[in-house]
């Protein structure tokens, strides 16, 4: 065998060795991991939906991992100041983030001065849907799609519904209802729902967007009229409430929640984190209380979210353009 050729074969075998290597390493840093405290980064104010889905991976985690849970709220800019911290962090698998997943989606069509990309800077799982609901003060003299349409057109202008903030899902889904049908409904944003809920029950806003399981208490105590869920299909948890895409083929605005991690964290850690987060949503512990919220577990792979990203980055970007929307 000549001297050129044995070189050749000796560098192929180093740099399978080398491969092999570093393979066994990313292999073993997975089974290594965790070993040390894993952060969640919260990128909102403690008491809502993105709190209280990070306080039970939490406890659930902890026994898994056999490692302190340590959750962080990091609020700001309609959730971007928390989700860029995630982003830019070491890709180590050590900071988790709650994401909005609809309002990473949302702000790059709003925003023209977003800290991370998306798609390039994040890698995560879908976990959990909520559905979104529409409902009135009881004084509205209607008690459906229908019936809102049909005073809308006839009373233009004189419909309010309130959000718990500019350029979010329940936003966005407010702008498609008026797109689709023509009336004219004025959106009154509020910094988080709590205020928005005592002006809808006394009738100064008509209107409220907000999520089903926030909703459903007032709901149920009358103080607040279900019009219909901003989603395809009816919820598992309400029924009896009807879906805009029953009227609505495309009409799909669920409140889609999800974990986040950076671009770059080695695959074999983010197929363990991911495994383990599905096992936990879907545990007995935590699958009732998910589905009482009227949250439904769904879980998926990181591939499954970013295609989900990548048709909703597309979808609301079309409708910011459509219905003219800007945040002040």
């Amino acid at each position: 065998m000549d001297r050129t050729r044995r070189t050749l074969l000796a560098g192929a075998s180093l740099a399978a060795l080398g491969g092999t290597s570093l393979m066994a390493s990313a292999q073993n840093a997975a089974a290594n991991w965790p070993s040390k405290p894993v952060r969640i980064i919260v990128p909102n104010v403690p008491g809502g939906a993105l709190d209280i889905l990070a306080r039970m991976l939490e406890s659930e985690l902890a026994k898994t991992w056999k490692q302190p849970i340590v959750v962080e709220f990091k609020p700001g800019a309609g959730t971007i100041t928390g989700t860029d911290l995630v982003a830019k962090s070491a890709p180590d698998g050590y900071t988790l983030g709650i994401l909005a997943v609809g309002v990473l989606g949302i702000q790059p069509a709003l925003r023209k001065d977003m800290p991370f990309d998306t798609l390039k800077d994040l890698s995560g799982t879908m976990l959990v849907v909520g559905n979104i609901v529409m409902t009135a003060s009881p004084s509205m003299p209607f008690n459906d799609l229908a019936g809102l349409i049909a005073y809308g057109k006839a009373n233009p202008g004189k419909l309010s519904y309130a959000t718990a903030g500019a350029g979010s899902s329940m936003h966005l889904a407010g702008e498609q209802l008026n797109l689709l049908t023509g009336i004219e409904m004025v959106h009154i944003p509020y910094k988080g729902a709590g205020g928005a809920y005592g002006d809808v029950f006394e009738g100064r806003v008509q209107l409220l967007l907000d999520p089903l399981f926030s909703s459903m208490p007032h709901i149920k105590s009358n103080r607040l009229k279900p019009i219909a869920v901003m989603g395809l299909q009816r919820d598992a948890s309400a029924p009896q409430i009807p879906a805009a895409g029953e009227m609505f083929p495309d009409f799909d605005f669920a409140s889609n929640l999800g974990i986040g991690l950076p671009r770059g964290t080695p695959p074999e850690i983010i197929a363990k984190i991911n495994a383990d987060v599905v096992k936990a949503i879907r545990s007995e512990a935590l699958a009732p209380r998910l589905k009482d919220m009227g949250l439904a577990v769904t879980g998926s792979t990181p591939e499954q979210f970013d295609a989900h990203m990548r048709k909703s980055l597309v979808t609301f970007a079309n409708i910011v353009k459509a219905a003219k929307v800007t945040v002040n």
